[in-house]
């Protein structure tokens, strides 16, 4: 019966729109790295996250090295990445605000992080003991489905909106390649809740998409809140 008065639909980004099978199509390391022990540190950091990128990050890492290291200490920051201790080593991977929080400047990859995002791609960085080590691409294709689920919304006259944790060019281009009417991006988990409420406070009916792990205190806060079969 609610879903009748729902005007506004909210839709996570990986996982819903995208397949949620991302793969590591980049590794650009910093002039001087020594790749294969860089490799193998970054792959040793991520191996203790649950974040849907980190399976496919390890992966593509463990195919580029053979060294094998693992980390003796970790910890997740939501919403901007991980840091671990590896090999003696402070390892920190994950969004330019992880970076910013570990004093990192990321100018000297910024450039081909942008080339990255214009093409749908996430970008995270990593740092090696406060140093930038590399830049890290990761891609997730758009599901075969979505192109028709989000014309057959647009034709129920609703309005289409993606909340992504993703930089904002990666966003935007996922968005004008589906039509998608508005785009909310570098949002933390926390703050997807919030514009939640304020879609609601502006007299919207909301219904939330999401994977149902990061996406619960939206899902929650929605008038109807639908959790993707994966979640």
């Amino acid at each position: 019966e609610m879903f009748e008065k729902i005007d506004t639909i909210v839709v996570d980004k990986t996982g819903t729109l995208t397949v949620g099978s991302p793969e590591l199509i980049a590794v650009e390391l910093q002039n001087g790295a020594d790749e294969s022990r860089v490799l193998a540190r970054l792959a040793a950091a991520e191996r203790g996250s649950e974040h849907p990128l980190a399976e496919a990050i390890v992966g593509g890492l463990e195919d580029r090295t053979n060294l094998r290291l693992d980390a003796t200490a970790f910890d997740s920051i939501t919403g901007k990445g991980i840091i671990a201790t590896v090999d003696g080593s402070r390892v920190a991977i994950g969004s330019p605000a992880l970076m910013t929080d570990e004093g990192i400047d990321v100018a000297a990859l910024s450039t081909r992080a942008d080339e990255h995002r214009r093409k749908g791609g996430t970008v995270m960085f990593a740092s090696i003991d406060g140093m930038l080590a590399a830049l890290l691409a990761v891609a997730d294709p758009i599901k075969p489905t979505t192109n028709a689920a989000i014309d057959a919304l647009h034709q129920s006259g609703l309005t289409v909106v993606m909340l992504t944790g993703d930089n904002r060019t990666t966003a935007n281009a996922i968005a004008e390649q589906l039509g998608i009417d508005r785009v909310e991006a570098e949002v933390l988990p926390e703050q997807k809740a919030e514009i939640i409420r304020k879609l609601q406070i502006e007299g919207h009916r909301v219904a939330m998409a999401g994977d149902g792990v990061n996406d619960a205190p939206a899902l929650a806060e929605a008038d109807i809140g639908v959790a993707m079969g994966t979640g």
